[in-house]
């Protein structure tokens, strides 16, 4: 539960940045960001599998593109789903799961796979 929960903020962290440098992307407000966190990772969590595995061929064409569309459109269903969350058209939505995409992928090298901080320590020759 606390890797869920750090996730949904460092996905917060995300929306964030979306929100703050395009601007077909709002939020209303700082509750709405932390709902919208949590319905994407759900979103993620359930959706989006079965997304990827139903357009596993256009996926395999396109080398793994169409992962990125994907994205884009499970930020738009969170953006349907959740008033005072506005996505204004396609880019701005592709560019927002880039977004939101990036920040979660350098957390998590940060945080590590298990959602706690780690610390790799490296001793060198002495």
């Amino acid at each position: 539960m606390p890797g869920f929960i750090l996730r949904a903020l460092i996905s917060a962290l995300g929306l964030w940045l979306a929100a703050e440098w395009i601007d077909g992307l709002r939020i209303s407000g700082p509750m709405t960001l932390v709902v919208a966190a949590f319905l994407l990772g759900v979103v993620n969590a359930f959706l989006r599998p079965l997304a990827i595995i139903l357009t596993l061929p256009m996926t395999l064409v396109t080398l793994g593109l169409f992962i990125l569309v994907i994205n884009a459109a499970m930020l738009g269903l969170v953006a349907l789903l959740l008033p005072g969350f506005q996505i204004e058209g396609f880019w701005a939505a592709f560019l927002g799961a880039l977004i939101v995409g990036l920040t979660s992928w350098v957390a998590s090298w940060l945080i590590g796979a298990r959602g706690r901080i780690e610390i790799v320590r490296r001793d060198g020759p002495r």
